[in-house]
């Protein structure tokens, strides 16, 4: 076949069209390569920051210390879970003075508390005496806000159920209602204290068309409420040194700590993750 032939000023063009596709496509590949450098950076931010401050940008708590042992739990527990969402409770038992809220955050400074779980009620009618307050500043501050009832075995379920409606408002962008049970019923059945669980969870869904969220140890979990509570987000206690709450179930908060040290707070406090991202967080919250 008889090669093509171009005149000078045509083979220019070709040339000049060549080099033109060139370099755009080495512009497109930067760009793409600059994009991906940029969201990676985005999305390892917090990682990168909890190991510079670490290594080389150490913060102590000048009041607060806790044991070697315990110090290198908590810190095992974050540097394993740095793609996760974290959070405290607050409850009467920490000093309303002893709290900053404009600036909480752990590991060194590094990682925000993004969410707050507040005790509201407790029993057939008594109410958490700082509830109110921290309930605002909580909003105030932009923190996504929990409230819970801390369950009596041996009260009445109606009754309880009823004074925590009484005391919490919840509103869009709050956790749907927490049940707080970890006692044994001294004068029920472990039967009946299940059934009471259910009266109570069932009068708190109709009000705000959410499931509660059931809170309470692993071992009263495994032992009292496995397989009673399938379809409810499940917030678990555990304090040993292991890599989750729980070995073979899914949980979706993990209270891990209650020697929690809080940049912003000057008392111990317990400390939260919640299994996923802000966004997934944001999506359980009430509509």
């Amino acid at each position: 076949m008889t090669p093509k032939k171009y005149t000078k000023k045509t083979a220019r063009k070709v040339h000049d069209t060549r080099r033109k596709n060139y370099f755009f496509r080495r512009k497109v590949i930067l760009a793409v390569l600059i994009l991906a450098l940029i969201g990676t950076g985005f999305y390892l931010k917090q990682s990168i920051s909890y190991y510079y401050a670490l290594y080389f940008n150490k913060f102590s708590h000048k009041k607060l210390h806790n044991s070697e042992v315990e110090a290198s739990r908590i810190q095992k527990i974050l540097t394993a879970n740095l793609d996760k969402t974290y959070g405290f409770d607050v409850s009467h038992y920490q000093n309303k003075e002893d709290i900053k809220w404009d600036s909480l955050s752990i590991g060194n400074k590094t990682i925000p508390l993004e969410f707050v779980v507040m005790r509201a009620t407790m029993g057939n009618r008594n109410a958490d005496k700082h509830f109110d307050e921290f309930w605002l500043k909580a909003q105030k501050h932009n923190l996504i806000r929990g409230a819970y009832h801390f369950y009596r075995a041996d009260e009445d379920p109606v009754i309880q159920a009823n004074n925590f409606l009484a005391n919490v408002k919840l509103e869009s962008g709050d956790l749907p209602p927490i049940l707080d049970i970890e006692k044994i019923p001294k004068r029920k059945t472990n039967k009946k204290l299940v059934e009471d669980l259910k009266v109570w969870c069932k009068i708190v869904e109709e009000t705000y068309g959410e499931k509660p969220i059931i809170y309470t140890y692993y071992h009263y979990y495994k032992d009292f409420l496995k397989g009673e509570f399938e379809d409810y987000p499940l917030w678990l206690a555990n304090y040993n040194d292991v890599p989750s709450p729980t070995p073979n179930d899914h949980w979706d908060f993990w209270q891990f700590t209650e020697n929690g040290i809080v940049h912003g707070i000057n008392t111990k406090v317990d400390l939260d993750i919640y299994n996923g991202s802000s966004w997934s967080l944001k999506r359980l919250t009430l509509d």
